[in-house]
């Protein structure tokens, strides 16, 4: 087997960094509301009808998940009562979609891996199942997340999902809406991409919501 960078290097420290259970989502949560993320709390039973709720008070017409993702289904039983929003399926190559999803679509939902305790970020992982389109295109942008997926430290995460020797072909680490500081090194959020970036929490787990990740 070929060897890696990863192979002779001292990762003890990183192995060592952590924090105690009970404190890991408190940290999450305060590192990513620092860069405006916002937070819904649900269980697998109710979070659609939770998303649903916070995007008619959010005024959004309509949200889109990939044809092939698990939470399509649920959603769409808990829109199928008619008004806003509308299920929106990303269901065609992106020629055909992109006028729409660039002018028509105000929110895009995904699942995500885990999240990143230290620094307070969601691990992604785009699949055809789910565009990267969906994370980074509508205004809004929902995402699922097990509070039991955390890892302490991104090294973690890479080890635990075995990335040093097999790294997805896009895999991302988002920690709040879109922002920039390129005018006048001034901070400014919304500019491009998600104006909000909206993590549903769900309580008891995200396999019985339907979710395809792994647990760290």
């Amino acid at each position: 087997m070929r060897a890696t960078i990863a192979d002779g290097a001292d990762t003890a420290f990183l192995a060592a960094k952590t924090w105690p259970p009970a404190e890991r989502l408190a940290r999450l949560r305060c590192c990513m509301e620092a860069v405006r993320a916002e937070f819904l709390e649900a269980t697998a039973a109710t979070w659609p009808a939770v998303v649903r709720d916070f995007l008619r008070s959010a005024g959004a017409r309509n949200v889109m998940a990939g044809a092939g993702s698990p939470l399509a289904a649920p959603l769409a039983a808990a829109c199928a009562s008619g008004g806003d929003p509308a299920l929106l399926l990303y269901d065609r190559p992106v020629e055909e979609l992109k006028a729409s999803l660039f002018s028509a679509v105000d929110a895009g939902i995904t699942s995500c891996l885990g999240g990143i305790v230290e620094t307070g970020g969601l691990v992604l992982c785009p699949s055809p199942e789910e565009p990267r389109l969906l994370s980074l295109v509508p205004p809004i942008h929902l995402v699922l997340l097990d509070p039991a997926r955390l890892w302490d430290t991104l090294w973690q995460a890479v080890r635990d999902l075995g990335w040093a020797r097999n790294l997805p072909p896009n895999a991302l680490v988002i920690s709040g809406p879109s922002k920039t500081a390129d005018i006048e090194q001034t901070l400014a959020y919304g500019v491009h991409g998600p104006k909000r970036l909206v993590v549903v929490l769900i309580a008891g787990g995200l396999d019985q919501a339907g979710s395809p990740a792994s647990a760290p």
